[in-house]
């Protein structure tokens, strides 16, 4: 078991306890921690409490966290499209409406699943449940992801993100006709408050987040662009153009009702590049936009 202890601060009072703890742990969602009450493993000044809680400031928040269950991740054969594999590294075209990695509802069918089924080698810094994986795109995004075969390959390929020097590129259709060829959205993004399954831009418990944006070609009611990702925060893309009034053509989280038909959004992770692992080369790789993105440029354009 893992010990978590934490103080209220005055900005919290009068909220519920549970509401207290997601805010304060982000990958906290408010179901798990009121299930974490209702086990009465979270303690105000030693004692349980109920969810309904309203907190003081300076109450006392102890948790003794329970270590997750060990879950056996099942190898399933897939038809994944590798773009390039070595001892070190895999790169992978992830198709739309496939989840990266296990989660609860969702413990067969993923990348994971695939990966693990292609190559026995996958780093385990992630643990059981996150073999290889380095960084994910949304069920609903298609394209390129790295994937790490070892942990030492794994430690360098998350550095490199952290310092910003992959090469992200992304395609978009979204709503509205955009009036600038090209701009860079730098607005931080953290967990929406009044719906914890959603990110936004906002200053509280949030992180930086920087897209740059170039138009490709304008129709009409809609526009298609390339977005290159400085940072990579949850819903990144998703959440800026949102924020500055494009959302993405048949978004389900953060665009209209009314769109254009597609399985999930209209975005492609086209570019992925980065210095390899071991020989510190830098490598690029390109997977052009799927059908079902392509046939939408298509009917745009017999629209315009």
């Amino acid at each position: 078991m893992n010990k978590f202890e934490y103080t209220v601060i005055p900005e919290q009072a009068g909220n519920r306890i549970d509401k207290v703890l997601s805010d304060v742990q982000d990958d906290w969602s408010r179901s798990q921690i009121q299930n974490w009450i209702k086990d009465k493993i979270v303690l105000l000044e030693g004692k349980p409490v109920k969810s309904n809680y309203k907190c003081v400031a300076g109450d006392a928040i102890e948790i003794d966290i329970p270590e997750p269950e060990v879950l056996d991740v099942v190898p399933e054969e897939m038809n994944l499209d590798i773009v390039y594999e070595d001892s070190d590294v895999l790169v992978v075209n992830k198709p739309r409406g496939m989840v990266v990695h296990p989660a609860p509802g969702h413990y067969s069918g993923t990348l994971v699943n695939g990966l693990m089924a292609h190559c026995k080698d996958l780093s385990g810094i992630n643990g059981v449940l996150r073999p290889g994986i380095v960084h994910r795109i949304d069920k609903d995004t298609s394209g390129l992801l790295m994937v790490a075969k070892n942990d030492k390959a794994h430690e360098s390929l998350v550095n490199q993100l952290k310092a910003k020097t992959t090469t992200r590129v992304y395609k978009a259709i979204v709503h509205g006709v955009m009036p600038h060829d090209q701009g860079t959205i730098d607005a931080p993004i953290g967990r929406d408050k009044s719906d914890r399954q959603k990110m936004t831009v906002t200053d509280e418990n949030s992180r930086d987040a920087v897209t740059h944006f170039n138009v490709i070609k304008r129709f009409t009611n809609y526009t298609f662009v390339e977005c290159q990702l400085e940072t990579g925060r949850t819903h990144q893309i998703r959440v800026h153009m949102k924020y500055i009034g494009f959302p993405l053509a048949g978004d389900p989280k953060y665009g209209p009702s009314k769109t254009l038909q597609i399985e999930g959004q209209a975005l492609h992770a086209q570019t992925l590049g980065f210095d390899h692992p071991s020989t510190g080369e830098y490598m690029e790789f390109e997977r052009e936009i799927p059908a079902d993105m392509m046939d939408l440029l298509d009917l745009l354009e017999k629209r315009s």
